[in-house]
């Protein structure tokens, strides 16, 4: 496999032993290599800017600028119609941050901790378009969300308890128990059995849903049911 072909990966975390670790693996697979490597937010978004990765590996707590926001920064990059994505890399003891990381445009999160083979399969799973969430992680996620007083960055005050976007008016009855399916972490296939429909309408659900709520993709998706009530 030519470079050219590659996904083309910058990591960043201000940890020299995780970045030699992750380098390692992903330089073990034919199609893929890390072209870059970053210890705080400042160097991620200058990696970024002069080798326009297809993915990078984010931690969220770095010294100087922290992942956040650099996922902000980077993502909001032109590249040309071809996106940098971002998967947040953390420990989750600060779970906030993560959510905004996410409102800031990450495709997903892995615990640092994660099987190689996850890694591996996240990436080209987010290269693909889609997002990745660790399922290790859900549940600690979920729970933060409902506490009364969460906040979903660190700076915003809480949404009243009754509160929803009006972008929830746009659903159709359908969208909402597709979307609600999505929010319990259900593939397409697994909605298209539950629901009785095919696989094709489901993915069509799946894409107008994004549409309306402004979301760019499963991840901010199942945020914006917990937000709205959706799902308790």
């Amino acid at each position: 496999m030519s470079d050219d072909s590659r996904i083309r990966i910058v990591i960043a975390d201000d940890q020299e032993l995780v970045r030699a670790g992750f380098t390692m693996v992903i330089n073990s697979q034919p199609d893929m290599q890390v072209v870059g490597q970053a210890s705080n937010g400042d160097e991620a978004i200058r990696l970024a800017e002069r080798l326009m990765p297809d993915i990078m590996l984010m931690d969220v707590r770095m010294p100087g600028m922290d992942g956040i926001t650099a996922t902000e920064h980077i993502t909001r990059m032109d590249n040309g119609g071809r996106p940098i994505r971002v998967i947040i890399l953390t420990t989750f003891d600060l779970d906030e941050y993560v959510m905004a990381a996410i409102h800031a445009g990450a495709s997903g999160f892995l615990l640092k901790d994660t099987e190689p083979e996850t890694l591996l399969r996240s990436i080209r799973t987010v290269y693909q378009g889609n997002a990745i969430i660790a399922p290790t992680a859900t549940k600690r996620l979920i729970e933060k969300m409902l506490e009364p007083n969460f906040h979903m960055t660190p700076a915003a005050p809480a949404p009243s308890a009754d509160y929803t976007d009006p972008e929830l008016e746009t659903l159709t009855d359908r969208e909402r128990e597709v979307l609600v399916e999505i929010a319990h972490g259900l593939s397409n296939q697994e909605i298209a059995d539950k629901l009785f429909i095919s696989l094709p309408t489901v993915k069509t659900h799946v894409a107008h849903i994004l549409q309306k709520i402004n979301a760019r993709d499963r991840v901010q998706a199942v945020v914006f049911a917990y937000e709205n009530h959706l799902v308790q």
